[in-house]
């Protein structure tokens, strides 16, 4: 990342990390399990794209598995929680962003299958993204104004990680 963008990653890392605490501390128990659950899977993918070489060292291998299940696991309660609690616009959000996650899995531990149905995946991923900026415009016009920020910033922290991908996929074939 060149000039002023190579600030923008540890900007988002940093206001998410606030807005964890925010939720944990004045939020529902689901929304701070949710926050602190999302921030890990994405310092996780984040460590797996940025460094795939070290990422890949059996012990650190197995414990960013471990963390990774820890931190679904989290996410699908949180999410059942959404549920329970009626909080449809998050539940939908939190599906949502499963939906990411996938596509994420996909492209990370399967590149040659996610090269194959390139289009596909782009597609999905522009889709999810879309529905998520569709939910976070919905907690905005709701005034709901911390968790229609807090959706834009998660929608910008993996649209890096994505861009990441898709560079690195674009210079292995080429």
């Amino acid at each position: 990342m060149s000039g002023g963008l190579r600030h923008v990653r540890p900007l988002l890392f940093l206001l998410l990390a606030v807005n964890a605490v925010v939720y944990a501390t004045a939020g529902r128990f689901s929304e701070g399990l949710d926050a602190f659950a999302w921030y890990l899977l994405l310092a996780l993918f984040e460590l797996e794209t940025r460094r795939p070489h070290w990422s890949r060292r059996p012990r650190v291998a197995m414990t960013l598995d471990v963390l990774r299940l820890l931190a679904a696991a989290a996410v699908a309660i949180a999410a059942a929680s959404y549920v329970v609690e009626g909080e449809w616009l998050d539940a939908a959000n939190a599906l949502l962003w499963i939906g990411v996650v996938i596509v994420l899995e996909l492209e990370v531990r399967l590149p040659q299958t996610a090269a194959r149905f390139r289009r596909l995946v782009i597609g999905s991923a522009f889709a999810l993204y879309a529905a998520l900026a569709a939910v976070a415009l919905a907690w905005l016009l709701r005034g709901e104004w911390l968790d229609g920020y807090d959706a834009l910033l998660w929608i910008a922290a993996f649209a890096l990680i994505e861009l990441d991908l898709f560079r690195n996929s674009a210079g292995n074939n080429t």
